[in-house]
């Protein structure tokens, strides 16, 4: 309850939670509002947001309602954005608890494969994974995911480092537990207020990776997301530029709430601003 207090004490931080509910919104609206398929073509190309009634926020090069596109893009976005931080976390909390607990020759192997992976840019190794593998959306999804744990390793991992010879984790181990629950019972509990702060950051980097791989028509094609919406609007950008900035808005919008909400956290959580308060 401190925790929760001292976050709504944070106005930036209430103002990114206000907007991703915002954005969780528009995406439980979207089959509501939109009940076809946001793909279908709906009227003539290249209206002008306003000009229609029926399409409040314009048509495309194709002819296909955006403000359909975008509530149903939110849809994508946070799927794409959840499951590709929970891939990333899952690898990230498995290699650096690993790492950090064990030291020695494990810890080595490990940090070499997370150094390896982060010599290679992000995007690059993304453009690979995507090129060998394919473009759907759960191929999507799993390579940003694959692309964005290795910062979650090395968070975790000095996490691990400082708490392995605390008192508690003796205590344990003269009771005569195993490795595999001191870590996961034990001392990740206590590494997790940092890790999840962080959850923030690499959310926010995969709606941008995907949003990068959809305008690059890298992206899987046949779902309605917000990258997609602005790649099929350079062509037009000089003349109904609007067809692009409305979805990078949505991207602001969403990137901007995670990422204040992630930083909201980190003040509610940092043990050392819970002293200071």
């Amino acid at each position: 309850m401190q925790a929760f207090r001292r976050y709504l004490r944070n106005p930036a931080a209430v103002l990114g939670l206000l907007l991703l509910l915002l954005v969780i919104g528009v995406a439980l609206a979207a089959p509501l509002l939109y009940p076809e398929d946001p793909l279908d073509l709906a009227g003539r190309p290249l209206q002008w947001p306003g000009a229609n009634p029926r399409f409040p926020l314009g048509t495309d090069p194709s002819g296909r309602d955006i403000a359909a596109q975008v509530f149903h893009g939110a849809r994508v976005t946070l799927l794409i954005g959840a499951v590709a931080t929970l891939v990333s976390l899952g690898i990230g909390i498995l290699a650096g608890a690993l790492a950090g607990y064990h030291g020695g020759w494990v810890d080595d192997a490990l940090m070499r494969v997370t150094e390896a992976f982060q010599i290679l840019p992000s995007f690059l190794l993304l453009l690979v994974l995507v090129a060998v593998f394919g473009s759907d959306l759960a191929t999507v999804t799993l390579a940003i995911g694959l692309v964005s744990w290795p910062a979650t390793a090395r968070l975790t991992r000095a996490e691990f480092l400082s708490l392995r010879s605390r008192e508690f984790v003796q205590a344990c181990r003269t009771l005569g537990m195993g490795d595999a629950r001191i870590i996961f019972r034990e001392i990740l509990p206590n590494a997790l207020p940092p890790v999840i702060v962080y959850a923030g950051v690499v959310m926010a980097t995969a709606i941008l990776l995907e949003s990068a791989l959809a305008f690059l028509n890298l992206s899987d094609p046949n779902v309605a997301s917000w990258g997609n919406l602005i790649g099929a609007g350079r062509g037009v950008l000089r003349t109904q530029w609007y067809v692009s900035a409305i979805p990078g808005v949505a991207i602001l919008v969403a990137v901007l709430a995670v990422s204040l909400v992630g930083q909201g956290l980190n003040d509610a959580l940092n043990p050392r601003l819970k002293a200071a308060a």
